[in-house]
Parts: C-alpha cells; sequence; structure tokens
C-alpha cells in the first residue's frame, strides 16, 4: 500500500504543479489593469478554472495520501512542485533557464531523498 500512497502523492504533487502552470497562462490581464480588473479577468479564464479544479482534485487525493502516510514523509513530497513547476515554467511558459535555479531544485531533491530514505 505504502507504494502507491507513495505514487499518488506524486501524482498530486504533479497537478498542483500543472494547476501553477494553467493558471499562469490563464493570467493575462490588459496592462495597467488594477486589481479588480486582474480579479475579473482570472473570473473569466477556463486556463485559471482549470488549475483551480486541478487543485481541487489534487486537494482530494491528498487526503487519502495522507491517511495512508505519515505526514513527515508525505510532506516533503510536496517540495518536489518546485523542481516540476521550474521545468514546465521554463518548458511550456518559455520562462529563462538559470543553472542556480537548477541547482537549487537539485538540493531539494537531494533533500527529499533523504528523508525518504529514513523513512
Amino acid at each position: 500500500m505504502k507504494p502507491v500512497a507513495l505514487g499518488l502523492a506524486l501524482v498530486c504533487v504533479l497537478l498542483s504543479s500543472l494547476a501553477q502552470i494553467a493558471m499562469k497562462r490563464g493570467m493575462s490581464p490588459p496592462a495597467g489593469a488594477d486589481v479588480g480588473a486582474t480579479y475579473l479577468h482570472a473570473l473569466g479564464s477556463p486556463m485559471v478554472w482549470l488549475g483551480l479544479v486541478l487543485y481541487g482534485v489534487s486537494a482530494v487525493l491528498w487526503l487519502w495520501v495522507l491517511s495512508r502516510l505519515h505526514v513527515s514523509v508525505a510532506y516533503p513530497l510536496v517540495s518536489l512542485g518546485f523542481v516540476f513547476t521550474l521545468a514546465a515554467g521554463v518548458l511550456w511558459l518559455g520562462e529563462p533557464f538559470s543553472w542556480l535555479r537548477v541547482a537549487g531544485c537539485t538540493l531539494i531533491v537531494l533533500g527529499v531523498s533523504l528523508l525518504a530514505v529514513d523513512a
């Protein structure tokens, strides 16, 4: 059961990352828009709604994960979202690539690996 829970935890993290990417894609309000106009734009954006749905699905699945894993094992996996989101931002959003960001993500992966070994 533990491998299934770990796999589902990774799916939750991936869904959360995809939610971030979807919401970012959906947020392109007109230049100079104030806060109200930005939120009105968000309410009408299908990509923002997709992101919110992905977050919701991830949260519901996460409840199952928490019922099967120790929180000290499950929660560090959330930090892998930084890695997934960095990669998706570079690949799908055209965000700048930086070796310094890669080094930071590498440290995150090493930290999560150390926690997993101790699990």
